[in-house]
């Protein structure tokens, strides 16, 4: 593990590496707390994420999806921060982490429901899996995070949580006010900026002068910067984090270091505000190939393995494909339940009756 200097806004800072690049030594396995098997099934999961995520892509352009916001490059700083934690802690997302979904085990075909428009936040089980639901609003679920961390925290369960949210997210209030909350009553929270150098068409530079993870100087707790496409690196600060975070109730905010290298989403033209050299510098560091490539010069895996992984990421997309494709609509009833412990009130339930005999007669005929 070595703390390679490098260079933000004109300012050189440390920057946590565990894969070396340029000559670096190689790392000492032992302080990871990984076996031979969690190596490989970092890449794994690493490999069906990219997968599934240039599925999703299409199947927006095909009209199966509303929108969709690409993860591409930045799959190690997802599937390492999620890997990290354990089982019994929470993830709050915001709109772009399918590859943390994919870890927790959550049902892409549910979890796509919300981009698909048929469901808010997506179908599936949050408390099942310890994950959120899909967030839109800007760093809205970093108060969330804190929220949970401060109620597990006041009925004595030692969990942790983690927010993700990027490098545009830290010019909001609610960033901010999540910090400096959690800093004041000792939320055990692990606050995770992807930075990923583009806020929509804002760079980096139009958005902060001083480096991410400093601001956690203001609130007291501690700050790290992280090469985000070194998967293994991501792993180490988050694990670490979260271990402080449970133990110390002391919150950590890590800048992981990363770059979309598609659009925001497949509303936006990236080529329009981002120069083509840049997206070809950053292309050069991908996070899958980078890692592949360690673990073959390292001997950790083979051949065989990756056919392996291959083969499986291609029924993962299937399965995918065929399941979104085949999503029936949601059932009218739904938009009227979960709202009220008892009855509904008499004109809410008046218009649900209106609703189910014009808009869903099947639907009023099977409740009748």
């Amino acid at each position: 593990m070595t703390t390679t200097p490098t260079s933000l806004d004109g300012e050189r800072q440390g920057l946590l590496r565990v894969i070396p690049r340029d000559g670096e030594p190689e790392p000492d396995l032992s302080t990871l707390g990984l076996k031979e098997e969690g190596l490989r099934e970092l890449y794994r999961l690493m490999a069906l994420v990219r997968r599934a995520d240039l599925e999703a892509t299409a199947l927006q352009r095909q009209g199966e999806l509303a929108v969709y916001p690409p993860l591409v490059g930045q799959e190690a700083a997802q599937v390492g921060s999620a890997f990290a934690m354990e089982r019994s802690d929470w993830l709050f997302p915001s709109y772009r982490e399918l590859g943390a979904a994919v870890v927790r085990g959550v049902d892409l075909v549910e979890y796509l429901h919300f981009y698909r428009a048929t469901w808010h936040g997506g179908t599936y089980d949050g408390p099942a899996h310890g994950f959120g639901y899909v967030t839109v609003p800007v760093a809205s679920q970093i108060l969330h995070a804190v929220g949970y961390a401060m109620g597990a925290k006041l009925d004595g369960h030692p969990v942790a949580t983690l927010a993700y949210f990027g490098d545009g997210a830290t010019s909001e209030g609610d960033f901010h006010e999540g910090c400096n909350f959690a800093a004041v009553f000792r939320a055990p929270v692990v606050f995770f900026c992807q930075n990923n150098q583009w806020a929509i068409s804002v760079p980096l530079a139009a958005q902060t002068v001083a480096p991410i993870w400093r601001k956690a100087e203001a609130y007291g707790f501690p700050g790290v910067r992280v090469d985000g496409n070194d998967v293994l690196a991501v792993y180490v600060a988050v694990r670490e984090a979260a271990a402080r975070a449970r133990e110390e109730g002391l919150p950590t905010l890590i800048e992981a270091v990363t770059y979309r290298i598609g659009a925001h989403s497949t509303a936006d033209d990236a080529s329009r505000y981002r120069p083509d050299e840049e997206v070809e510098r950053w292309k050069a560091l991908d996070p899958v190939d980078r890692y592949q490539n360690w673990l073959s010069a390292s001997g950790h895996a083979d051949d065989a393995f990756y056919e392996q992984v291959e083969a499986e990421a291609r029924e993962f997309a299937a399965h995918l494909r065929a399941g979104v494709i085949g999503s029936e609509p949601r059932p009218v009833r739904e938009m009227f339940e979960w709202v009220f412990a008892g009855d509904l009130p008499q004109h809410l339930a008046r218009q649900r009756d209106e609703a189910l005999r014009f808009g869903a007669p099947s639907e009023g005929a099977r409740d009748a």
